[in-house]
């Protein structure tokens, strides 16, 4: 071989190096191509500027899934390989180089543990605290919250007021809650206060609206638990997340169960 030139498996072995993270493993080298695949269940971070450099050198590939997804142990998240069947290995540092900068250094891909999470769950709504319709929105969350490592140490229902609503929150924040999820009153209408409920928490609030549909009128906050020195996620789910299979309250859920802060201009983006 030629010095200087790289073998398809030694280029894709430089390839892997740069997206490997931790929770990782990578299959043997096979025609020219290793597969990196996940050792456990979590949430997929993907840097795209990092791949977009490297993918823009030509004659060299790096195929991952979309980041901010969730996978499970043993799925497959990324494929890598050179287009033929040698190549400069100038160029591969190069591509290499490239990505270290673009990452600051960091691998092109993470895997963030989910997380255990102690939920409260607060049900609001004159029409299911006064017993006039069924509560059909609480069994949805409990069965997506049933994916991940959780379990619901507290739920209460209230009628519109939002006093009540703030107080259950910080109740469950101080009994050791990691996640709080408020139902219902979360659109304009002069007697949904679930918005002003959480604010008055004294959280901060990430977003009151996302640009998805079905969950347009989601909000999200966090609040800074202080006396238990860790920082709680507050969400105010839309009722689209009751009957649609899929909302924006699945985009955010594997983040939040991951330890995975989101910011305003992430949702902006969705």
């Amino acid at each position: 071989q030629e010095e200087g030139i790289l073998h398809e498996n030694d280029a894709a072995q430089i390839l892997c190096a740069m997206c490997r993270g931790e929770h990782m493993s990578c299959s043997e080298v096979k025609e020219g191509k290793i597969e990196l695949v996940a050792e456990r269940d979590g949430l997929l971070k993907v840097d795209n500027e990092g791949l977009k450099a490297v993918n823009s050198f030509g004659e060299m590939m790096i195929a991952s899934r979309h980041g901010n997804f969730a996978v499970k142990k043993g799925d497959k998240l990324a494929g890598t390989r050179i287009i033929p069947l040698v190549i400069r290995e100038e160029k591969m540092e190069k591509a290499r180089r490239a990505a270290m900068e673009a990452t600051g250094g960091k691998p092109l891909l993470g895997l963030k543990p989910f997380v255990h999470k102690k939920v409260g769950i607060v049900t609001t709504g004159n029409e299911v605290f006064y017993g006039r319709i069924q509560d059909t929105f609480t069994p949805v969350i409990c069965e997506k919250l049933s994916e991940f490592d959780t379990e619901v140490t507290d739920h209460v229902t209230w009628n519109d007021d939002d006093k009540k609503v703030t107080a259950s929150i910080l109740d469950m924040i101080e009994k050791g809650a990691d996640v709080v999820i408020c139902t219902g009153g979360m659109s304009v209408d002069p007697d949904d206060k679930t918005p002003l409920a959480i604010k008055n928490t004294g959280a901060r609030i990430v977003s009151y609206g996302a640009p998805v549909l079905p969950g347009a009128m989601f909000l999200l906050a966090y609040y800074e638990a202080k006396k238990q020195e860790k920082t709680v996620a507050i969400m105010g789910l839309p009722g689209c997340v009751m009957y649609a299979r899929r909302t924006i309250f699945d985009l955010v859920l594997p983040r939040v169960m991951a330890d995975d802060l989101v910011r305003q201009r992430e949702l902006a983006a969705l």
